[in-house]
């Protein structure tokens, strides 16, 4: 297959299956006709088919007070196209341990009332978009990687809001749920959306634009993440406002969780990123510390543990391999950069910032304790990777701190075997871990290491006797996942090793 075949092909990572991309963006004929099956019906378009977007199109699909007909769009892109094909052809693309996500895609494709496209005609179509795509931050690193600098590129996130300009209804309402720079809603979307429609001889003035951020837990709560959790929002002017208010009663349980209203779009905005920088810098603290209980010969485990016993204390963090996702990789860079180009401030913010640059050496420093452990060359090394996604319990692979660990031990020439329980897939990569726990214990391995804290390595009875099965080989946990008793079990054959704690 040439590279030129390969652009044109979209593959799934959860079947398998290929999908020639169309070469013209026309799906007027499906829009329309998925249109007709929904007379009368609201419209709420989801812009953004990812691990956000295409879960937040399922729970609008299954709004609590609403009978919504539910669009999501992407791009017709290798990354993308398939989403839109597998939601079309009954297979969800995000593959969770919350049973409500096949509960509720069920309950949609019963009701026939979610359909994926990528023809921009869907916009035109909306009572209500829904902003879920992505906004990257590019870092740019040294050798060793240290964050040297980074760049904020607006450009992709401008067109997609062009894109609902150019289409949609001069009373949308477009509901801001990226994580954004403060000042975005109104400093950028609202008057881009403000231009498209001036140059369309339509009026602005009934125009709605807001933003709430979502807090979405893949996981095996994924949908109370966002129906049963609590919601920030804010709109642009007092007309947005009220109409984000009703949109969100509709698909969110605000009996149980109610909605916080904030001044403006600026404070939602900050709100998303100052949360998610506080638990960046949280876990930026702790990476000294572990490296302090380990030269102190403590369990700095057990330390954190007796520390949470104080009420006020208790979201302390524990040691890792590092910070992964989409959120707390770069948020921090996010409010930094807004705050300098927004507000036109000369100020960065350093501890923010230098938060993200610690974590970000973390794979780098767990894998340098890991060489210094070993005496000469790791070339040719059998490595098995316990966990390639980033959060325990979820199939997420986006910005991973494994990818840092794994990359290194591919420059050193260890041949590196993965397992992962969620992963069918992992995209960045090109790679298929194996599934199967008991099928990759099979075999000897020089070293062992617990990379993601995934529930099935933990108190896994069977696992740790598999392990001991194994001819002698070095251990590390990277995560914390072993008990006291599992480690000493361990030690009776085999070299065990755990970030943070000092006393093996």
């Amino acid at each position: 297959m040439t590279t030129d075949t390969l652009k044109n092909i979209s593959k799934s990572p959860v079947t398998g299956k290929e999908y020639e991309i169309p070469s013209s963006p026309d799906d007027k004929k499906g829009i329309d006709a998925f249109m007709a099956l929904h007379p009368g019906k609201k419209v709420v378009v989801v812009q953004g088919l990812g691990f956000v977007g295409s879960v937040m199109g399922l729970v609008v699909a299954n709004a609590l007070t609403e009978e919504y007909a539910v669009i999501g769009i992407d791009l017709p892109t290798p990354q993308s196209y398939w989403k839109i094909r597998s939601i079309n052809e009954g297979i969800f693309p995000v593959i969770a341990s919350d049973p409500k996500i096949d509960e509720y895609y069920q309950n949609a494709l019963q009701k026939r009332n979610y359909y994926a496209t990528f023809d921009s005609h869907a916009y035109s179509k909306a009572d209500v978009v829904v902003v879920d795509i992505n906004l990257d931050v590019k870092k740019q690193s040294s050798e060793k990687n240290d964050l040297e600098g980074y760049s904020v590129d607006l450009t992709p996130f401008k067109k997609a809001i062009e894109a609902i300009g150019n289409n949609c209804k001069e009373d949308v309402l477009v509901l801001v749920e990226t994580t954004v720079p403060p000042g975005t809603s109104q400093k950028i979307v609202r008057p881009i959306l403000e231009e498209c429609l001036s140059k369309r001889g339509l009026p602005t003035d009934k125009l709605k634009v807001g933003h709430s951020y979502e807090r979405v837990m893949p996981g095996p709560k994924y949908i109370d993440s966002i129906q049963n959790f609590y919601r920030v929002f804010a709109g642009t002017d007092d007309k947005s406002t009220a109409a984000v208010e009703k949109f969100l009663r509709t698909v969110i349980r605000t009996d149980e969780y109610p909605l916080t209203r904030l001044g403006n779009t600026n404070a939602t905005e900050m709100a998303k990123v100052l949360e998610n920088s506080f638990r960046a810098m949280n876990i930026a603290f702790m990476v000294e510390w572990s490296r302090f209980a380990e030269e102190a010969g403590v369990d700095i485990y057990e330390v954190v543990n007796a520390i949470r016993m104080r009420p006020t204390h208790k979201n302390i963090m524990l040691p890792g391999l590092g910070v992964g996702g989409y959120c707390l990789t770069k948020d921090p860079l996010l409010a930094s950069w807004a705050r300098m180009n927004l507000f036109g401030s000369e100020e960065k913010l350093h501890q923010s910032e230098k938060g993200v640059h610690i974590n970000d050496k973390m794979p780098l420093y767990a894998f340098e304790y890991l060489q210094s452990q070993h005496k000469g060359s790791l070339e040719g090394k059998k490595v098995l990777l316990l966990g390639v996604s980033y959060l325990n319990d979820v199939g997420d692979t986006r910005y991973t701190p494994v990818e840092g660990f794994y990359d290194q031990l591919e420059i050193e020439g260890c041949e590196i075997t993965l397992h992962d329980p969620h992963v069918k897939y992992w995209e960045e990569k090109d790679l298929w871990p194996n599934h199967q726990l008991s099928e990759v214990l099979g075999q000897p391995y020089d070293i062992i290491v617990i990379t993601t804290g995934h529930k099935d390595y933990r108190n896994n009875t069977a696992m740790i006797e598999k392990i001991k099965q194994l001819p002698a080989c070095w251990v590390y946990d990277t995560i914390g996942v072993f008990s006291n008793d599992e480690i000493k079990s361990l030690s009776e054959k085999h070299t065990v090793k755990v970030i943070g704690r000092g006393d093996l």
